[in-house]
């Protein structure tokens, strides 16, 4: 008998076998092709990748264009980017006929219009961002679109979420403390507490991430911080997680009113949707606040949690409502444009070579379930069931969609 054939029978009670060879099917590597359009300054001051993460994929091989003066407002030049292995263009229409388009906004529907079709997008997404002609113009598109805030890592945890919010909260209180100031048309109070003075008071609704963070900067300032959330059990897990007494309360609408009186400033720092509750802090609230105290608003993107709050954008963010400055934009790590995007391209560089060593995007969904999470749009499907049910537009099952590849 042949060594083929002995390779391929095996002995059991019954006799000889015949058995099916196995053979390892070995992975074939895929270059990308990452087109990074520039955003509107005016809005959006992130880039998804530094120059540092694309010389890390141009050194693999993969092409990387961008176009002119993307990284400005995350202070990155050109010549940041050119000297690791960018091409840099200035022809945008060009950028979105990409493999792979990168971007931090949404994109808006003449850049839907420039891409070339049956691509791969990321983007966030945002519940202000789309209605049912924008979704078709994509599905139109044939695109496979993903919305980073919607992908888990391998713990189930959001990635790109968390270090957002994690920057929102940190950099929320050092709006308030810039807003209380002299500087800033403020009552001229120092954000924080001295000797012998009454240390100012900070409310946080909420207990995520953006509201751990925002804690961390107030009490590190020597503020007193009082924090409300609907649920006992993430004010206990906070709690556990700062490893400190902290003021909390379950939400009542006469204690945080009451709370509110006596504020300083106010965190808006929800990080979920809760259809029973709009608003926890409504306009008779900031009525009764204190002249010239100051409200941050994180939960823009989460339908607000604040009535009185209002869409702004980062070059128009303030606004003074019952006498209480607002500070409401929906993407404030943008005001820290290079932190956000280190630590943005932290989350993608790694996304990006999976895909890469996978074989393609198809390969990697197979078995990458967070990143599978992140997707509406399959190949022009619409596969987001909440944005389905919101426009009424028919959606599959992407994990029935992948079980046919």
């Amino acid at each position: 008998m042949g060594s083929q054939a002995a390779n391929r029978l095996v002995f059991s009670k019954s006799g000889l076998l015949p058995m099916e060879e196995m053979l390892e099917v070995e992975k074939k590597y895929k270059k990308l092709v990452i087109g990074i359009p520039k955003e509107n300054h005016e809005v959006e001051g992130r880039v998804p990748l530094t120059p540092e993460a694309v010389e890390i994929l141009a050194s693999q091989g993969h092409e990387i264009i961008l176009e002119s003066s993307a990284g400005h407002s995350a202070n990155y030049s050109d010549r940041d980017y050119s000297e690791k292995g960018a091409l840099l263009i200035k022809d945008r229409n060009s950028v979105f006929q990409a493999d792979i388009v990168l971007k931090i906004a949404p994109p808006t529907q003449e850049e839907i219009h420039a891409l070339r079709g049956q691509q791969i997008l990321f983007s966030s997404l945002g519940i202000t961002h789309y209605d049912a002609e924008y979704i078709k113009s994509l599905m139109a598109k044939k695109v496979t679109a993903f919305a980073f805030e919607n992908i888990k890592d391998s713990d189930g945890y959001y990635p790109v979420v968390r270090s957002m919010n994690a920057i929102s909260g940190s950099t929320s209180i050092l709006i308030a403390a810039e807003y209380l100031s002299n500087a800033r048309g403020g009552k001229g109070v120092l954000l924080g507490g001295i000797a012998g003075i009454t240390p100012t008071e900070v409310v946080v609704v909420g207990a995520g991430t953006a509201a751990e963070y925002a804690i961390r900067a107030a009490h590190g300032l020597g503020a007193v911080v009082k924090v409300f959330d609907s649920s006992i059990q993430r004010l206990i897990q906070l709690q556990n997680i700062l490893g400190k007494p902290l003021q909390t309360s379950v939400f009542h609408p006469q204690v945080l009113a009451k709370a509110l009186k006596s504020a300083d400033v106010l965190i808006g720092a929800r990080e979920t949707f809760e259809n029973n509750i709009m608003f926890y802090v409504t306009d008779e609230m900031v009525r009764g606040m204190k002249k010239g105290s100051v409200i941050v608003d994180l939960s823009l993107m989460y339908g607000g949690c604040i009535e009185s709050s209002e869409y702004r954008s980062l070059s128009d963010p303030v606004y003074t409502k019952f006498g209480v400055i607002h500070y409401a934009i929906p993407n404030l790590p943008a005001r820290v444009s290079r932190t956000s995007s280190i630590a943005l391209s932290n989350i993608f560089l790694p996304i990006l070579n999976q895909i890469a060593q996978s074989g393609g995007i198809n390969e990697q969904l197979k078995t990458d379930i967070g990143l599978r999470h992140g997707v509406y749009i399959f190949n022009g499907i619409l596969t987001n069931r909440h944005i389905a049910r919101q426009l009424d537009i028919p959606s599959s099952d992407i994990d029935l969609l992948m079980a046919a590849f």
